[in-house]
């Protein structure tokens, strides 16, 4: 197996942080809406897709967490060279190079879509790419440090969000979430698969794992991170659930942000406008890691200088905002790359795993062939 990648000192990050990581790289855009999706399919047994879907996240962590162990300290893209071979394993790469260019722009578009519609209808698209674009791209030139620090003042900071969601069950109803299991197996796996692209983001943990200093505790950290997300998108179905009258939820396109709009105080009436604004801090760790995963794979296919893969990386992003604009494009980027990702997140890595093992085994018996010999 190839040699581990070499790390400066001042690259490295202790176990702890991944916490932060994995939880700010999940949670984004897709918690303003992922209710209306999940419930199309499983109706009133959502939360059982949301838990399924959370379960399942715990254990491609697990396949990914041990192929990366059986490298030392490699990231995917050396791992993919090294099984593959420099041409297919380039390939490869340049194809996850490309889900973190998709990823990115999705988490953008969708934001300015939400700030768009809810706050500033007149708004300049351009205006609002170009600045979100800039505050990324200020952020990823700092290095992983600065990167990780975002995701960890992200999370510490919108804690207070998560109380919100408290009075909403003033007006709630237990009897929505009944009859338990009326959905058919079938109906709440699509559910549970509905939610990829709104659970994804912890396959950051593939490129991020040989910057960690203390390897022994990454499961740990990794997979409280993956509990905790778990925990916020299981509170925010079951409010939901419970909040909206039967059928309402189904025509709810942002059902969490309409969930705040009925939150006011004698101080502020119009509390989704604050969430909203708020949710940058939210989605910045989202844009940062997954650029910052992009140019991680691009030095490994191509020799780019960081500052030439940033404004190539910018330019093309920005023009795509520019042409993707309407809510049937949104929609149908949303869809096709959550129906992507459930591939590249949630099968792949099972299957890289048994490749994984399968060369081992094969090096080991090799060894053992050249010492009988």
């Amino acid at each position: 197996m190839k040699k581990p990648i070499q790390l400066s000192p001042k690259d490295m990050i202790n176990a702890y942080l991944l916490f932060f990581v994995i939880h700010g790289a999940q949670v984004g855009v897709g918690i303003h809406g992922f209710q209306r999706i999940v419930y199309q399919e499983a109706r009133q047994d959502a939360w059982i897709s949301v838990l399924l879907a959370g379960i399942a996240t715990h254990i491609i962590a697990f396949c990914m967490i041990k192929t990366l162990e059986a490298y030392g300290s490699n990231d995917l893209y050396g791992i993919q060279q090294d099984i593959y071979g420099k041409w297919i394993g380039n390939f490869f790469n340049s194809i996850y190079i490309l889900y973190c260019f998709v990823a990115f722009f999705s988490v953008l578009q969708n934001y300015i879509e939400v700030i768009q519609t809810w706050i500033f209808p007149g708004l300049a698209t351009w205006f609002l790419s170009a600045t979100l674009i800039l505050i990324t791209v200020y952020a990823f030139t700092g290095g992983l440090r600065v990167v990780v620090g975002v995701s960890f003042f992200a999370i510490m900071l919108a804690l207070w969000i998560i109380p919100m969601l408290l009075f909403p069950l003033k007006f709630s109803s237990i009897e929505s979430l009944f009859p338990i299991l009326e959905a058919d197996i079938s109906s709440i796996l699509k559910g549970a698969k509905s939610m990829a692209f709104t659970i994804i983001g912890f396959e950051i943990l593939q490129i991020i794992y040989p910057f960690v200093k203390d390897k022994e505790n990454v499961k740990k950290h990794v997979h409280l991170g993956l509990l905790f997300t778990t925990v916020i998108y299981m509170i925010v179905i079951l409010v939901s659930l419970t909040y909206y009258s039967e059928g309402k939820l189904e025509k709810t396109i942002w059902a969490t942000l309409t969930l705040f709009s009925f939150i006011s105080f004698p101080f502020m009436e119009r509390f989704e406008f604050v969430a909203v604004c708020f949710w940058m801090l939210i989605i910045l760790p989202n844009l940062c890691l997954f650029i910052w995963a992009a140019y991680r794979g691009a030095i490994r296919v191509v020799n780019i200088s960081e500052k030439k893969f940033v404004s190539i990386f910018a330019v093309l992003i920005f023009i795509g905002t520019l042409i993707v604009q309407s809510r049937t494009q949104i929609n149908s980027i949303n869809t096709h790359f959550g129906e992507i990702s459930v591939y590249v997140v949630f099968i792949y890595p099972i299957i890289l795993y048994l490749a994984t093992i399968l060369k081992k085994k094969l090096i080991t018996k090799r060894s053992k062939n050249n010492e009988k010999n």
